[in-house]
């Protein structure tokens, strides 16, 4: 059973997460992405980011929780929305992009390794990714769910070499300079 298959967990992630979109990150995806292209959401939670990429583009979301999907399909039974783990994204459809907002944090590095190579695959010609990540170096775990921070230096070291990094910066969301995201092409 994963963390967010609990009712009171996902309860408790809808309280801290309220308020906070991925709108700033969306916008920089815009500079490289055409209105209109596919998007897979990696870990799409309650749907916030899913429903701000939908206003731009053709928008699959995902998640390992049915909760966050059940949820998400109650308010929105016309979306696309797959159940998705977030190394192996066991599906046979391709998308222009790869999006997603905290979420690849959760894994070691070693299945951002494999997460990374499976995105690779699941790219159109000429695809784009854009992650987003705590900053720092630190491992936690909360209750079992694991929060891997990230540095420049360290995501540089596991990014694979089919990708090539665009853009790599740091940003604010919760606290001064706490978060890292980065756009990589194929």
């Amino acid at each position: 059973m994963g963390f967010y298959d609990s009712d009171e967990n996902v309860r408790q992630y809808l309280e801290m997460a309220e308020g906070y979109d991925g709108m700033e990150l969306i916008k920089r995806l815009g500079i490289y992405l055409n209105p209109g292209s596919t998007v897979l959401e990696i870990g799409m939670g309650p749907g916030v980011d899913l429903l701000l990429l939908s206003e731009f583009y053709r928008v699959t979301g995902s998640d390992t929780s049915k909760i966050f999907l059940n949820r998400y399909r109650k308010l929105y039974p016309n979306a696309d929305l797959m159940k998705l783990d977030a190394v192996t994204l066991d599906t046979d459809r391709t998308f222009d992009a790869v999006f997603s907002n905290k979420v690849m944090h959760h894994l070691s590095y070693d299945n951002m390794i494999a997460s990374f190579n499976r995105q690779s695959e699941l790219l159109n010609q000429g695809g784009i990714v854009m992650h987003s990540f705590w900053y720092g170096s630190e491992v936690e775990n909360y209750e079992g769910l694991m929060f891997h921070q990230i540095t420049e230096d360290k995501l540089k070291q596991i990014i694979p070499g089919c990708f090539n990094i665009v853009e790599m910066r740091r940003y604010t969301e919760m606290a001064e300079m706490d978060s890292l995201y980065t756009i990589m092409s194929l």
